[in-house]
């Protein structure tokens, strides 16, 4: 909308006729509405019957020139500077000083206290300040019934310390004040009387209006002339809330096109017009309409502005060729294209939606094909087809792989989301997986396959699926839909015995450590000898040991595991492991034997003895490597110290045995070492033996049985009479033909 000259001038007119309208709504009908130059909106007057009640009672001083207003009150009266219908009062308030002259003697002084009748100190819009150089400045107040005491201390050395605008502290000092206080008495305190810099011969205490007061070195002589101050009260009416005041609308103070708000500082409530509305909600009539239509500051208008009861609507012109809401903001007022044009622009558009939702759904399709075909080739790359083959031949078998979908093992790890991440390997990563029968189970991702072993691969994992050891994790199935395959396996909740070793906070007792060693000793020995075809574990740690909640352990991650054929002793292999249990020979020789495992078994044994790593790069030199270490103490006859306090205590003998144990699985050379069937025998014995013992023990005390007799053998047994055991042929139940060496020889 495009206004003339003329028509500007008649839109100021207007607004400046309104304006006059609305202050002529701020009084009462022959009631003073100004004292001087200060204005008296109702509900203050300056007469009785110009005022609502006696708190509001405003007594212009004529004798000043020009007149001044004070507002009634009990002990003075007191001079206001500004009347506002928000709710709050502007007035004088006096300053609390003291002056010395340059030998510290007291020349001036004034205190500050001020009472009101109704109408509380503003704490919002008020702070108690304090001037002055190593100055204590307090205020007392009363709130109610209760007295409450604040203040705050400044300190400086000349006026050059204190700049303008200074932090608190350094000259000026400021503090904020509580709700509700009706009276309050400012003091002020000097600690040294004789400043050397007479620029400052005064300190003061004021409740001043933060917004009009900012610290100036000015006010250091300034305040000793005036030594008034502004302050802000807020006032409000009755001492009723809004829902209170409502109940009787005879004294109800909020007229016609108003809002009642509570007062949040002491009782009572105000008026204010509504939106749309301006002038004095305290008056009938009041609150007069907006012409939002005749300033256009105030509407967004474009074209026709409708001024309404509190608000405007705009239009377009009443014809067929303008469309639009009318608004500046909004869409405004266009012209029409024509009909044919409108026709065009929507078949057009319906069109190209046709056309996307089209090529949307190609795009879906070829998508969803392409990915089926991909699935079919990571099925058949990761060697699906022969799984399957092999499952189908196993019919009668109740112990079966199954093959999962990689739709339902996304579905169990919610996209393997970083939140199902129990454990992460250099092999892979393992997620937390819930199955749709509710069974909870551990999916292993690997991080690289040989493609060039697939046939192996299968092979293992038919293999480790048919495993029923009750202290192995059971290989439940694979996925081979993904480029890497996933394995499946039983879902183990209580740790690994890496962490229950290693973390200060718990701690295993010796008997729970030595079945966790008997029950992985006969783990191991069942891959190496009873297993339908032999298995080589290849990375047997602490960390590859999970413990259920009664501390069964669960021998897992047969990721690098290899199957080895009856009619073979040893495998060349890429040498693969972690270091500190890598058996050296194979590190060597990269010829992978069973004997490796048993090296490893060594290293664990040597852990649950004495709690430490396999490997500590933070140790001196000579104790980096646990297994040498240990070889080292136990030849130099220091078992005992380094073994931990935990097992040693009363189990002197049954960890000496262990330690043997630990030492001649330990050896550099594999053949001297035993076979994992030797050694779990010998720790099977010993937790038999302690059972026995234990049981003899309490039924005679004339015999003692020591842990680590066999068949009538003790410590001083002559071991050059020790029989010898080779294995031969295929009915043997280890890998290869081994020669068993003296248990505990040279040890």
């Amino acid at each position: 909308m495009i206004l003339s000259r003329d028509d500007t001038k008649v839109v100021l007119v207007a607004w400046f006729l309104l304006m006059i309208s609305a202050m002529s709504q701020t009084i009462r009908p022959s009631c003073q509405n100004k004292c001087g130059s200060v204005n008296i909106p109702y509900p203050f007057g300056t007469t009785e019957n110009c005022c609502l009640n006696r708190n509001f009672y405003v007594a212009c001083n004529t004798s000043h020139n020009p007149p001044k207003p004070f507002l009634w009150n009990v002990t003075k009266n007191i001079e206001i500077l500004e009347v506002s219908l928000n709710g709050h009062l502007r007035i004088k308030s006096p300053v609390a000083y003291v002056c010395y002259d340059e030998k510290g003697v007291l020349v001036d002084s004034g205190n500050s206290f001020m009472t009101l009748q109704a109408f509380h100190f503003s704490y919002s819009q008020n702070k108690f300040i304090g001037i002055g150089c190593d100055t204590l400045s307090t205020i007392n107040a009363t709130i109610g019934k209760n007295y409450s005491a604040g203040g705050c201390f400044s300190l400086c050395s000349s006026v050059e310390s204190s700049a303008n605008g200074s932090w608190f502290g350094i000259g000026f000092c400021q503090t904020s004040i509580p709700k509700n206080i009706l009276a309050y008495q400012a003091r002020v305190l000097r600690s040294n009387l004789m400043h050397s810099d007479m620029n400052i011969p005064c300190a003061y205490s004021l409740l001043v209006e933060e917004d009009s007061f900012k610290f100036s070195t000015d006010d250091f002589i300034k305040l000793q002339k005036t030594k008034t101050a502004t302050t802000v009260l807020d006032w409000a009416v009755g001492n009723q809330t809004c829902q209170e005041a409502k109940k009787n609308l005879t004294s109800y103070a909020c007229q016609a096109n108003s809002v009642c708000i509570d007062s949040d500082n002491g009782p009572g409530y105000l008026c204010r017009c509504l939106e749309g509305y301006v002038g004095n909600a305290y008056l009938h009539g009041g609150c007069q309409d907006i012409d939002e239509c005749a300033n256009p500051s105030l509407n967004d208008c474009s074209d026709i502005c409708l001024n309404l009861p509190g608000s405007y609507n705009c239009s377009c012109p009443k014809s067929k060729s303008y469309e639009g809401d009318g608004r500046k903001g909004g869409s405004g007022c266009v012209s029409n294209l024509p009909h044919v044009v409108n026709q065009i622009v929507i078949g057009t558009g319906i069109g190209l939606m046709l056309l996307l939702i089209g090529s949307g759904w190609l795009f879906h399709v070829f998508r969803k094909r392409k990915m089926v075909r991909l699935t079919a080739r990571y099925f058949k790359r990761n060697g699906g087809l022969m799984l399957q083959q092999q499952i189908a031949n196993m019919e009668g078998s109740s112990e079966r792989a199954k093959i999962f979908t990689a739709t339902e093992l996304k579905k169990a790890s919610e996209n393997f989301h970083e939140s199902r991440i129990i454990g992460r390997g250099g092999y892979g990563t393992v997620y937390r997986g819930i199955l749709p029968n509710d069974k909870v189970v551990a999916i292993k991702k690997s991080k690289l396959v040989d493609h060039s072993q697939i046939e192996q691969f299968i092979n293992e994992v038919v293999v480790l699926s048919q495993i029923n050891h009750r202290n192995v994790v059971k290989l439940l199935g694979c996925c081979l839909e993904t480029e890497m395959p996933l394995l499946v396996y039983e879902f183990v909740n209580n740790g690994t015995l890496f962490d229950h070793i290693h973390n200060k906070n718990t701690t295993l007792p010796w008997v729970t450590r030595l079945r966790i060693a008997a029950e992985t000793a006969g783990v191991l020995a069942y891959l190496h000898s009873a297993a339908s075809i032999p298995v080589i574990h290849r990375d047997f740690k602490s960390t590859n040991i999970l413990l259920d909640d009664k501390y069964t352990a669960k021998v897992s991650d047969f990721g690098t595991s290899r199957l080895v054929p009856r009619d073979k002793c040893q495998l060349t292999t890429l040498v693969q492991g972690t270091l500190g249990y890598l058996d050296p020979e194979y590190f060597q020789t990269s010829q992978l034997t069973e004997k490796s495992d048993v090296y490893s078994f060594g290293v664990v044994l040597a852990e649950l003895l004495t709690g430490r790593r396999a490997l500590s790069f933070d140790m001196p030199e000579e104790e980096r490597n646990l297994a040498l270490y240990f070889l080292s103490a136990v030849k130099d006859d220091c078992l005992f110290q380094i073994v931990e306090d935990c097992v040693s205590e009363g189990n002197s003998e049954q960890v000496k045995e262990v330690a043997n144990i630990a030492q001649w699985c330990l050896r550099l050379r594999g053949e001297e070492r035993p076979t994992m069937k030797e050694v779990a025998m010998e720790l099977d014995s010993l937790r038999m033996m302690t059972t026995t013992t234990t049981w003899i023990n309490a039924a005679s005390n004339s015999t003692e049985y020591v842990i680590g007799e066999r068949s009538g053998r003790t410590e001083t047994t002559d071991y050059a009479n020790c029989h010898y055991t080779t294995c031969a042929g295929h009915e043997d139940d280890t890998i290869c033909n081994d020669v068993m060496s003296p248990l505990w020889d040279g040890r």
